[in-house]
């Protein structure tokens, strides 16, 4: 069974690099609801499933998600930082993220978590620049820390934190990215080579 989760299981890192043996750096909304999941999924050991937990980063898509979201300023050269992009963001080309699934369903002694990022994760201020950059746009418009903590509340966690995760065991096990480099994952899903 695979069961899908995130990297936000960890918490907020800070700067500290975290792995599948990493303990969660800190108790807020998205590690206690990973969490959560994960243990509901973990049940399923006790009927004789294998169990595999996917904690993915953000993946990058050129039909939904993330990278959607974000467009529209970007492209009205509205984009920049979130709060003082100094947060790490561990991101997955979709492709990636479809391969890293199939590879850990056919491989028999996969289980337990496994971090799907790219093995490069980039700091906010980095993601911004680089996404500003393919787009021949200005990124220096922030989204103010302040601003998403009066809209958010708790939730502003999410954007104002970060993890740098890095995928040991998938690659470990042998998965190999296609995608390693924010820059030429994006290129690609804007069609901009």
């Amino acid at each position: 069974m695979i069961s899908g989760s995130a990297v936000g299981w960890y918490g907020d890192s800070g700067e500290r690099e975290i792995d599948e043996a990493s303990p969660p750096a800190k108790e807020d909304f998205a590690s206690q609801l990973c969490n959560a999941w994960e243990e509901t999924a973990l049940r399923a050991e006790s009927l004789g499933v294998r169990v595999v937990l996917i904690r993915t980063g953000l993946v990058l898509s050129d039909r939904a998600g993330f990278l959607q979201r974000l467009l529209p300023p970007f492209k009205f050269g509205m984009g920049g930082p979130i709060g003082d992009g100094r947060q790490w963001m561990p991101w997955v080309h979709i492709q990636d993220q479809i391969a890293a699934i199939d590879f850990l369903l056919n491989l028999n002694e996969a289980k337990g978590p496994y971090n799907v990022c790219a093995p490069s994760p980039v700091r906010n201020r980095q993601f911004a620049k680089t996404l500003a950059g393919i787009l021949h746009r200005p990124a220096f418009m922030p989204m103010p820390a302040l601003a998403l903590k009066v809209l958010l509340g708790e939730l502003s966690v999410l954007l104002l934190g970060g993890q740098r995760a890095r995928p040991e065991r998938l690659q470990e096990a042998g998965f190999t990215f296609k995608y390693t480099e924010l820059d030429t994952a994006l290129q690609d899903l804007l069609g901009r080579h």
